[in-house]
């Protein structure tokens, strides 16, 4: 896995059910080093702190690999890396082989997979389209967020080097399938349960449906 772009958002307001609303998922590259911090990323928009930043989403990052299939249904948007709201656009990326805890070193910095997006209104109003959000669900390569376990500067054409594998755990593809099918997996919730790349009131959630 490599980097191939490194983006950040200025707040941009947009009207949401006639009220005003500032985001962060307008980002562009910055065409230089970024700085991961342990909760958010230096200098990038993080207005919405119930949803995004903090210990389990400190970054976003997004599969180059996954582009053109997004391109084909929405060709006629101005197309850049950071349009699906990512802080890093990686090549190589494949949610059906990271797994959750999986620790890598990337540039300066030592990070940890923890969960993937989980889209809302935001990605519908970018786009144009709140059907997204099904799109997206259904495709089921929602990219992953990061634990930042040490602070440091990456930047595009930095590689990913895998330091610790996680054991017992699900991969990025299955836990997102997870989250959004009906009948739960029960031995995949019970895979995860100790898992604490993720926060625990994910965790709590899932378990109730072990009853």
């Amino acid at each position: 896995m490599k980097i191939i772009a490194t983006n950040i958002a200025k707040p941009t307001t947009i009207v949401w059910n006639d009220k005003e609303v500032v985001t962060g998922i307008y980002k562009t590259p910055t065409n230089q080093p970024i700085f991961l911090g342990t909760t958010d990323v230096e200098g990038d928009e993080v207005t919405d702190r119930k949803h995004h930043g903090g210990e389990f989403k400190a970054c976003y990052l997004f599969s180059e690999d996954h582009y053109e299939y997004w391109k084909n249904l929405y060709p006629n948007l101005d197309w850049s890396y950071g349009m699906l709201g990512e802080n890093l656009t990686v090549s190589g990326l494949n949610e059906k082989e990271i797994h959750i805890g999986d620790i890598y070193k990337l540039g300066g910095a030592l990070i940890q997979i923890t969960q993937p997006r989980e889209p809302c209104f935001k990605l519908g109003v970018k786009f144009g389209n709140q059907n997204i959000l099904k799109q997206f669900i259904n495709h089921g390569f929602p990219g992953t967020y990061i634990r930042v376990l040490e602070a440091g500067s990456v930047k595009a054409g930095d590689t990913f080097e895998l330091i610790d594998k996680a054991k017992n755990s699900l991969t990025t593809h299955q836990f997102f399938n997870l989250l959004y099918s009906k009948e739960k997996n029960k031995a995949h919730i019970e895979c995860i349960l100790t898992n604490d790349a993720l926060p625990k009131q994910k965790r709590d959630k899932l378990k109730q449906f072990l009853k």
